[in-house]
């Protein structure tokens, strides 16, 4: 079976403060809004376009803006809930959660 799901990247956009799922043709499917602050990046909202949801693109964009807070040796704070529910099933994140007990 081939995998039809579109080609996903995330990028930071800092000015807008969202880092953005684009697909290949430079539509914006998604974002993950946050205010970073020393170090510390605090996810506030994320959403995906009426027209990709349940294509993955969410769990993508979770993962491509945790995988760049961690390139940048800052951490998080998931506020948003669908961040808060993507970290809580994927703990290689754990490490990176700035409010953790």
């Amino acid at each position: 079976m081939t995998d039809t799901r579109p080609n996903v990247t995330v990028k930071d956009d800092p000015e807008r403060q969202v880092f953005l799922a684009v697909l290949d043709d430079g539509t914006e499917a998604g974002g993950a809004h946050y205010r970073r602050r020393d170090g510390v990046v605090t996810f506030t909202h994320t959403i995906v376009q009426p027209a990709y949801e349940g294509q993955g693109i969410g769990s993508r964009l979770a993962a491509g803006a945790l995988e760049q807070v961690r390139d940048a040796g800052e951490r998080f704070v998931p506020l948003c809930p669908f961040i808060r529910a993507y970290v809580e099933r994927h703990h290689e994140f754990d490490d990176l959660r700035a409010d953790a007990a």
